[in-house]
This record gives C-alpha cells, sequence and structure tokens, in this order.
C-alpha cells in the first residue's frame, strides 16, 4: 500500500488539476543529470496508523523532514551516506505555496541532506490540492497532506553492493548455476 501512495503521488498531476503539477518527463528531465545515472530513491510521508490519523496533522515542514529521514525511504540505503543529484518533491493536500519554500531553504541547511556541487537548484516542486486517499479497510491513516520524495541519490550504490555481495556468495556455491546453464548459458559468462 506504501508503494502505491507513491505511484498515486506520482501520478496525480496527470488524474488532478493542482498550481505546480509535474508531468512523467519533467521528473525523467529533472532526475536524470546523464543517461549512465538513473537509480533513484523515493520515500513518503506521514506513515500513520489508522488508529492515529485523526489525532497527528503533521505540518509541511514535518513531512518534508520526514522524507529526508532514512526510516522514510523505500529502499535499504542512507542517504546521510551520499549526496542529492537532483530530487523532487510531491506535496498532495493541504499545502500552501509560501511554506514549499521556507521548507525547501530549512531542508537544504541541514546537515545529513547534501546535494552535488554541479546541480544548480537540487529540487523540483510538485503541489497538488487533491489529498491523497487512504484504502478502506487498510492499515494507513486517511490525512490532510502528504509528501513522497523521489530523488537521485549516490547512497543507492550500498544496495547494488550488497546484491553484488550476495551474488558472489552464491557463485562461489555454484547456486542456481545448472539453471541457467540448461538454458544455454554458458558457466564462464557469470566471471565477466
Amino acid at each position: 500500500r506504501l508503494i502505491a501512495q507513491v505511484l498515486s503521488s506520482m501520478t496525480a498531476s496527470l488524474r488532478f488539476d493542482g498550481i505546480l503539477n509535474n508531468s512523467l518527463p519533467e521528473f525523467e528531465t529533472n532526475l536524470v543529470p546523464f543517461p549512465s545515472i538513473i537509480f533513484a530513491v523515493s520515500s513518503f510521508a506521514p506513515i500513520i496508523p489508522r488508529e492515529r490519523g485523526h489525532h497527528e496533522s503533521p505540518s509541511v515542514a514535518e513531512l518534508t523532514s520526514a522524507c529526508f529521514e532514512p526510516a522514510s525511504m523505500m529502499v535499504k540505503c542512507d542517504p546521510r551516506h551520499g549526496k542529492y543529484m537532483a530530487c523532487c518533491l510531491l506535496y498532495r493536500g493541504d499545502v500552501l505555496p509560501r511554506d514549499l519554500s521556507r521548507t525547501t531553504a530549512t531542508i537544504r541547511r541541514q546537515p545529513g541532506v547534501r546535494f552535488v556541487d554541479w546541480s544548480p537548484t537540487g529540487f523540483r516542486i510538485g503541489l497538488n490540492y487533491q489529498p491523497s486517499t487512504a484504502v478502506p479497510g487498510g492499515d494507513l491513516a486517511e490525512v490532510r497532506r502528504a509528501c513522497c520524495m523521489i530523488g537521485n541519490h549516490t547512497s543507492v550504490s550500498e544496495v547494488f553492493a550488497r546484491i553484488d555481495h550476495k551474488f558472489d556468495l552464491m557463485y562461489a556455491k555454484r547456486a542456481f548455476v545448472h539453471w541457467f546453464v540448461r538454458e544455454g548459458m554458458e558457466e564462464g559468462e557469470f566471471s565477466e
């Protein structure tokens, strides 16, 4: 359901009118500085259980700050270990444009959020007044405002390093190699 909320936030500008709408080609243009650097990470806030939904109403600054926390990332990597090349912040619901400029300036000053030197702007903002909806009977609360962050970050290399290490361990035991050899692949191709 979290992934559905992220995808819904990404495509909200296609479905609803907003004052700061982003299209999918704009995401690609802003997030991918070079064709070989396409490693996006995403996060979503607030993640509030249905039972506490009526008691909590985070501010725009709290939502944005939560999106940059390692616990909110949809990929197991620590954004404090690298730098952002670009970042799209997609807000939905009861959010005012004047709050966004103050919030992004505050985020830029946080010590854990760093951008590469050659990225002039760093942020792309999307704002849609249609709030995100909760799935009936689901475990996430219906909230007045939400934020989805999609960023191109260097710490995603941690994920690839873990996958590479696990592959090496499995290949050392020749686990699953027979399936590939049976389909016509040569065993020497794995070591390349």
